[in-house]
């Protein structure tokens, strides 16, 4: 595990037994439109509000923020509505008029946070101030690089720090805007279990009708908060209007959702989790005698294989078991999914391990 030694959310936040909750629009259009959007959420549960200034875009000419001009106007709404305010930076240009415009809470995308140069930058520019920084783990599935990107800003001296989990980029048409990768956010958990995570439900689905969906699952993984694109129109966005939603939306959503706690005071409940953990445990021990079973018999194909001058591959042997695992484990209500993932692993295995003793055979000879 990795020590970090932060500071807890609720010590910086104020939020207690609940999740935190960020809302605002995507892009800070117009100052009517960012004054309509702190009045509507005046009185929420909105913890945060957002807005973006500067908007990384992926080809030239498509709406990139209003700069220095939203940062007046989030600093109005504040002065007005109370809202702590927060916005997306991505250099030490950034940083400086944020903090000039007295932003309370700073996030770097996850276009920026794919770059340790850039990470570096803005930990620099941040050294000797006192706030509060969320990190969106990079565009591309790598937890590493994420935690490198939250240790940049950690050396700069900021203790009030957080993950932002909003899934990767993806080539492939799938139902979610993003690969959700909860994965990455369960190993984050893993090893720094200190380091809160909110979830950007907004991204991963793209399309609002699926963002409570995406919220609840974070809730069910116990995610500490929620960053949820808000709009006052949001069929008229000026970026990202398909993931938007109402102010309305938003309070029907955090209503539906259901928080779940991480232990519970019940001993009835917990004298029986004990017991089935154990039952689990055990059968754990066992898979793993069965697999390390299943590895010597690999080697001894690898062997044989070797001996016979004949490739570790055989990819229709492979197309057949994998045909025949997926249709063993659904007959047991096991998804074709979770096998696949299961034999693709188990078959890499054992291809590394014939080929480390072919190539231990090649070096001897």
């Amino acid at each position: 595990m990795i020590n970090l030694e932060i500071e807890s959310l609720e010590s910086w936040s104020g939020v207690k037994d609940r999740p935190m909750i960020i809302a605002g629009p995507c892009s800070a259009e117009t100052e009517e439109q960012i004054m309509d959007v702190a009045s509507q959420l005046n009185g929420k549960q909105v913890d945060i509000m957002r807005a973006g200034i500067w908007k990384p875009r992926t080809r030239p000419n498509a709406f990139e923020g209003v700069g220095e001009d939203g940062l007046k106007w989030l600093q109005a709404a504040k002065a007005q509505y109370g809202h702590k305010i927060g916005t997306e930076v991505a250099n030490p240009q950034h940083v400086e008029l944020a903090l000039k415009y007295g932003i309370d809470v700073l996030w770097i995308g996850a276009r920026t946070s794919v770059n340790p140069f850039s990470m570096q930058e803005i930990a620099d520019s941040l050294k000797g101030v006192d706030i509060p920084v969320l990190v969106k783990n990079p565009i591309n599935p790598d937890t590493q690089l994420w935690i490198g990107a939250l240790e940049r800003i950690r050396g700069a001296g900021i203790t009030k720090l957080a993950a932002i989990h909003r899934g990767c980029s993806t080539y492939q048409k799938i139902r979610y805007r993003n690969l959700p990768m909860w994965n990455m956010a369960i190993e984050l958990k893993r090893l720094i279990p200190e380091m809160p995570i909110i979830n950007d439900p907004s991204h991963i689905a793209g399309k609002r009708d699926l963002i409570l969906e995406v919220s609840q699952r974070a809730m069910d993984l116990g995610l500490d908060g929620l960053m949820i694109e808000t709009h006052p129109n949001p069929e008229k966005a000026w970026s990202d209007a398909a993931q938007q939603v109402t102010p309305d939306r938003l309070v029907e959503i955090l209503g539906l959702l259901k928080i779940r706690t991480s232990s519970s005071s019940n001993v009835a409940f917990n004298e029986t989790l004990e017991d089935l953990r154990e039952q689990i445990d055990g059968i754990d021990r066992d898979v793993i005698e069965v697999l390390a079973t299943r590895m010597r018999v690999v080697e001894k194909i690898g062997e044989f294989k070797r001996d016979n001058n004949v490739t570790t591959l055989q990819a229709s042997r492979w197309d057949a078991i994998l045909k025949d695992r997926i249709a063993t484990g659904q007959s047991v209500e096991l998804s074709e999914g979770f096998i696949t993932a299961i034999y693709e692993e188990i078959h890499r295995a054992s291809i590394k391990r014939q080929s480390e003793i072919m190539n231990n055979q090649n070096i001897n000879a």
